[in-house]
């Protein structure tokens, strides 16, 4: 019965992983494709429906990691995943005023090229039980300069919407009400970008010491 369970799990992480980097190299290629025939202004409109897909998809490695499916700490994996849904639909699909933004090309590009190469890698991990070691090496390397561009770029984009979140109102919730509560999407996004400037570097560092202990272990191997 173990084997079956262990059998079925990686049925279920192969196709996952391909699925979803399908839909990343989807993005990736709408996205250089756009920008060299109708500029930056209109990536986001060429890329939303598969962006949508394929980001919102991550909210299961939340599940997999709480279940059990999979061993990587729900500690380093929330916050990551939280914050990319936070600027997918808290600022980019609830303020389309952001979507013409130079820095959504590059939040795009950072992101698609890190989950490309991470979902390739372990879909060839669980299809395969390894990857190439130079596959490895890019897995544990690139987030080197893509991971600050993309949290650069999440923060220029919470930037961005700050004007249209005061301006707008959106989700604000007003007293008086019958939960005596209120809530301003404006201050709490504020909230957030202060959340970034300790988040980022303990992400950043921990990152660094995975790389560390991943390529060690593929040496001795």
């Amino acid at each position: 019965m173990a084997g079956f369970s262990s059998a079925l799990r990686r049925v279920y992480l192969t196709i996952y992983n391909w699925v979803v980097f399908v839909g990343w190299f989807q993005v990736l290629y709408l996205t250089l494709k756009t920008l060299k025939e109708s500029g930056h202004e209109h990536v986001y409109q060429a890329i939303e429906k598969p962006l949508l897909l394929a980001q919102s998809a991550a909210f299961l490695e939340i599940i997999h990691g709480l279940i059990g499916i999979v061993r990587s700490p729900i500690t380093a994996t929330l916050p990551q995943i939280g914050s990319r849904l936070y600027v997918l639909w808290g600022i980019l699909y609830s303020f389309p005023e952001t979507r013409t933004h130079i820095i959504v090309s590059s939040l795009v590009i950072s992101w698609s090229l890190t989950e490309i190469i991470r979902y390739s890698f372990f879909g060839l991990k669980e299809a395969l039980g390894s990857a190439p070691s130079w596959h490895l090496w890019l897995r544990y390397s690139t987030f080197l300069l893509l991971y600050p561009t993309g949290i650069s770029s999440e923060i220029g984009m919470i930037y961005i919407a700050l004007p249209y979140m005061k301006e707008s109102g959106k989700y604000n919730v007003l007293l008086p009400n019958k939960w005596n509560f209120s809530f301003d999407y404006f201050y709490a996004a504020i909230l957030v970008l202060l959340i970034y400037v300790p988040g980022s570097p303990h992400m950043y560092t921990y990152m660094l010491s995975q790389r560390k202990k991943a390529l060690s272990k593929s040496k001795r191997e």
